[in-house]
């Protein structure tokens, strides 16, 4: 595996593989690496000829700055985890890289409403920052395939919004959520638990599950409602458990009315928080 941490000689190599006629397939991370980011790679060394991944915690996407200073980092032991994968590349820049002081780099673009609910409302500014950094690293990689997790609903959506506004030729692959065995959606985040903390996070997956029982039988305001209080009376604190349109994120009135409807929800355990979601009808 090449390790780059400047920009200039990782766009030769780069260039020097696509003049080749290689296919560049791109996995951005911030690191911490675990089996859902796995998985990513993997994919990517299906589809291409030549996988990159990018180790860089962005700090336009924290709203908070205790959120940022406590962000998980393992940078041995991830690559560790990308030699034994067998990722071909890695971007490892750090901010001056990425946000030269001499470029102009604000993205100046209208999401509509998709920035606005769920995380948009929890964490004001935080879309604007990913969509800066993934506009940027797609800059200097240039890959043909950009591989992201479903974990991230809203953020993925918000992403493909984006290079369809900049009619950006680079094609976003959007891979399925892996989760532990009990369910809990793997995360960086989750090597903040405690012990008792761990115990109690597969009720996320729970919750997620039982409202996709319900679709058949109530209306998703209520089956939002029996959530959280689920949610809460398990010892968590939930943020929003939301049932959305999968393209708009507009909330779902009848289930009739959508073949796409989502379940997202944030989680607060203890000072750790916690994303999931679930595809509750799909045709």
């Amino acid at each position: 595996m090449l390790l780059f941490k400047q920009v200039l000689p990782f766009q030769k190599h780069i260039s020097k593989l696509k003049k080749e006629g290689k296919k560049i397939g791109f996995v951005p991370t911030m690191g911490a690496l675990h089996q859902g980011h796995v998985s990513l790679i993997r994919q990517s060394l299906k589809d291409t000829d030549c996988t990159v991944s990018s180790i860089f915690v962005n700090p336009t996407q924290f709203n908070d700055p205790s959120d940022l200073q406590k962000y998980p980092r393992t940078p041995e032991k991830d690559l560790a985890e990308l030699l034994n994968t067998g990722n071909q590349v890695l971007f490892m820049p750090d901010v001056t890289e990425v946000y030269p002081p001499s470029k102009k780099l604000k993205l100046d673009l209208d999401f509509g409403y998709l920035d606005q609910p769920m995380e948009g409302a929890h964490r004001p500014g935080h879309f604007a920052g990913v969509a800066q950094v993934v506009k940027r690293l797609i800059e200097i990689v240039k890959p043909h395939y950009l591989y992201m997790g479903q974990k991230d609903f809203q953020q993925f959506t918000i992403i493909q919004h984006m290079l369809n506004e900049l009619k950006s030729p680079v094609k976003l692959i959007v891979c399925p959520i892996i989760r532990e065995s009990d369910g809990l959606a793997m995360s960086s985040r989750n090597v903040l638990l405690t012990p008792q903390q761990r115990s109690l996070a597969p009720a996320i997956h729970q919750a997620l599950q039982d409202a996709k029982m319900k679709i058949h039988a109530q209306f998703p305001r209520q089956i939002e409602a029996e959530a959280l209080s689920q949610l809460s009376a398990q010892g968590l604190q939930p943020e929003y458990f939301s049932i959305v349109e999968g393209r708009t994120l507009r909330p779902v009135e009848l289930f009739e009315e959508t073949d796409f409807a989502v379940a997202c929800t944030a989680v607060k355990i203890g000072n750790v928080r916690l994303i999931d979601n679930m595809i509750l009808k799909e045709e």
